[in-house]
């Protein structure tokens, strides 16, 4: 795990989460940011562990384009998936 592939898993999944939120099951653009941000740095983890991604110590410092690409998608959409099923839960125990 280096810096740079955490920060854009962050960023990623703060969007993902953002643009989940836009739907029935938002909580607000800060829990939905924070929930997001988690979202994306467990998938983006997942998949790096998964696909056996370099990291900046394995690849002499580079950061090569899949590896920008498999942090953006796993940021977007772990950051996606789990603000909506937080929302979801959320909006289910919720009284009415």
């Amino acid at each position: 795990m280096d810096i740079v592939s955490l920060i854009i898993q962050i960023i990623s999944g703060v969007i993902g989460g953002n643009v989940a939120g836009m739907s029935k099951q938002g909580m607000g653009p800060a829990l939905n940011s924070v929930v997001g941000g988690v979202g994306g740095v467990v998938l983006g983890q997942i998949l790096a562990a998964i696909t056996g991604e370099p990291t900046a110590a394995t690849a002499g410092g580079a950061l090569d384009l899949p590896a920008i690409i498999s942090s953006i998608a796993g940021g977007g959409i772990g950051g996606a998936v789990l603000t909506f099923v937080v929302g979801l839960i959320k909006s289910k125990l919720a009284p009415k």
